[in-house]
């Protein structure tokens, strides 16, 4: 089976950068693919790509070395099992609560006898290689994202839990956990505070810790604070930015 080399990274105690894809666009997600990011995302949960679309973004980022995640949009075993059989190698799973919650995410990622999940790799065997179905429990990573009041609270049963191989934080939901604004990165000593927290208890229970940036700068900053995965932006994030930085500079030649 073809080696999932983000989790090869973690375990090796490396870090790895990413990004996202918000558009529904299999062009877009090829580019974005052969820029040499660790790992990409296809956001089903607040991104424009629905679940048929899903297939075409994984096969573009397949063109590449980089690794296919997907975020689904709920913890429902059945939206996590067809983002597995589609090809993802890692599932992000959005606002998990508690330690029953990360459990169930991570039964549905695995096959049995340590999981639920149901055999049926209609595209990820193809991706994956021969020896799909004995390998994949080994290669498949399982994210909870940690984003609520009480998830906080109960971080560290979450963490504890087996099969868990990363925490990643959303931290706009992570500011209304904890009543303050959210602004996506957030210079707020309480939310300073509060992901440090959750890195700290990652690294207790031997966790991979997540974060979720929109900046060169906080990229940078959680990089250095020893976070193994980060993302460093979204294609539409990239696209609007460029564009608009570019026509700002090029108005200012009208006379």
């Amino acid at each position: 089976m073809r080696t999932n080399k983000v989790l090869e990274t973690w375990r090796n105690g490396g870090q790895t950068i990413g990004g996202w894809i918000s558009a529904d666009s299999s062009y877009t997600t090829e580019i974005m693919g052969h820029i040499g990011f660790d790992w990409l995302v296809v956001d089903q949960q607040h991104g424009a790509s629905d679940s048929s679309q899903m297939i075409g973004l994984l096969q573009a980022i397949s063109l590449s070395d980089t690794v296919p995640f997907v975020r689904v949009r709920w913890n429902d075993p059945a939206m996590i099992m067809r983002a597995l059989d589609a090809g993802a190698y890692g599932i992000i799973v959005p606002l998990v609560n508690n330690k029953e919650e990360a459990e169930r995410a991570v039964w549905a990622c695995r096959y049995p006898p340590v999981g639920g999940r149901s055999s049926g790799p209609f595209r990820a065997a193809m991706y994956g290689g021969a020896n799909y179905g004995a390998e994949a429990n080994d290669n498949i990573a399982v994210v909870v994202m940690i984003e609520t009041a009480e998830a906080l609270d109960n971080l560290d049963e979450i963490l504890s839990v087996d099969g868990v191989d990363a925490a990643y934080i959303g931290p706009s939901d992570l500011a209304y956990a904890i009543d303050i604004t959210p602004t996506g990165d957030n210079h707020d000593p309480k939310h300073v505070e509060t992901v440090h927290k959750i890195f700290d208890a990652c690294k207790r229970h031997g966790v991979v810790a997540g974060a979720h940036t929109g900046s060169l700068e906080f990229t940078k900053k959680w990089l250095e604070h020893g976070f193994q995965m980060v993302m460093l932006g979204a294609d539409t994030g990239f696209m609007r930015a460029r564009a608009s930085e570019e026509l700002a500079a090029a108005r200012e030649s009208i006379s």
